[in-house]
This record gives structure tokens, sequence and C-alpha cells, in this order.
């Protein structure tokens, strides 16, 4: 099983995009999901996550921007951005500590990513 995401794309700043992530094939259960980013000549940085449980995390720099949620019946993640800023471009991954049936064990994945860009 992958994850994959969806929804990025081109937009201006101040406007809104929604990032989607679920799995190629059905997911049993995750413990927590989360979106990543990175930026053109920098590291890889956690931008927010969500236990199965509903708690949330995010990066100081999105708080109140950006909303994580969760589709606990299918096990999908998505990431409603809003206030968009030219600082936010970036190549946005999906990942997830997962359990693909019942009979496997919890595993990280990651998804290939999909990219936003905030430009006028």
């Amino acid at each position: 099983v992958q994850l994959v995401e969806s929804g990025g794309g081109l937009v201006q700043p101040g406007g809104s995009l929604r990032l989607s992530c679920a799995g190629s094939e059905t997911i049993f259960r995750f413990s927590v999901m989360g979106w990543y980013r990175q930026a053109p000549g920098k590291q890889r940085e956690l931008v927010a996550t969500i236990t199965s449980g509903g708690d949330t995390n995010y990066a100081d720099s999105v708080k109140g921007r950006f909303t994580i949620s969760s589709d606990n019946a299918k096990n999908t993640v998505h990431l409603q951005m809003n206030s968009l800023k030219p600082e936010d471009t970036a190549i946005y991954y999906c990942n997830g500590d997962v359990k693909p049936t019942p009979w496997d064990n919890y595993h990280e994945l990651w998804g290939q990513g999909t990219l936003v860009t905030v430009s006028s």
C-alpha cells in the first residue's frame, strides 16, 4: 500500500487549497498521519499531524491558517490551507504510521508529494 496525495496546484497569495491523502488500497487503521513540506533548498519540515484520536499538532508558521482533519472511516487525511503565502510554496508530503490490514504491524509510509505554488 502507498499513500497518495492530491490537491496541489498554483494559487495566488491569500488564496486557499485543500490537500488530501489516501491509501492506494484500503488502510485498516492509522495511529498518526501528517503533512510535511520541503521548499527548494530547504530541509523537509513538519506542517501538521493528527492522531487517530483527533489530537492535532501544527508548525508555528501555519497555526491559524491551516487545518488538518481525518476521515477515520476511510482513513484519509486532509489539509485545508487558507491565507496562503509565497513562503508556503513547497512540495507537500503525506506521512503516516499505518496498519494496512489487521494482520500487519504499524509501519511508516510516505507519499510521493504534491507541489503547492503560491504566486501572483
